[in-house]
């Protein structure tokens, strides 16, 4: 039995995500996709490895404090 394979748009409605996302995923080969001419085709089965990704951006580690203040760009304060 074959495999069914889903559209960008497809799978985008499927994720809530838009379909330039879904394309990014497949570029940085985080989505399993196979390209057809010049359109991309997802198994269904793919989907599972990106459905439970955690969204937005990943959060910007901690520096540690060091009780100094920055100087502000310019030299004013």
């Amino acid at each position: 039995m074959s495999e069914a394979y889903i559209s960008t748009t497809e799978a985008a409605e499927e994720l809530g995500i838009t379909r330039q996302r879904v394309l990014q995923l497949i570029e940085a080969g985080k989505l399993q996709a196979q390209k057809f001419a010049n359109v991309y085709m997802i198994p269904r089965s793919g989907l599972e490895a990106v459905r439970d990704r955690p969204t937005g951006r990943p959060p910007k580690p901690q520096k540690p404090a060091t009780g100094q203040k920055r100087a502000k760009k310019g030299g004013k304060e």
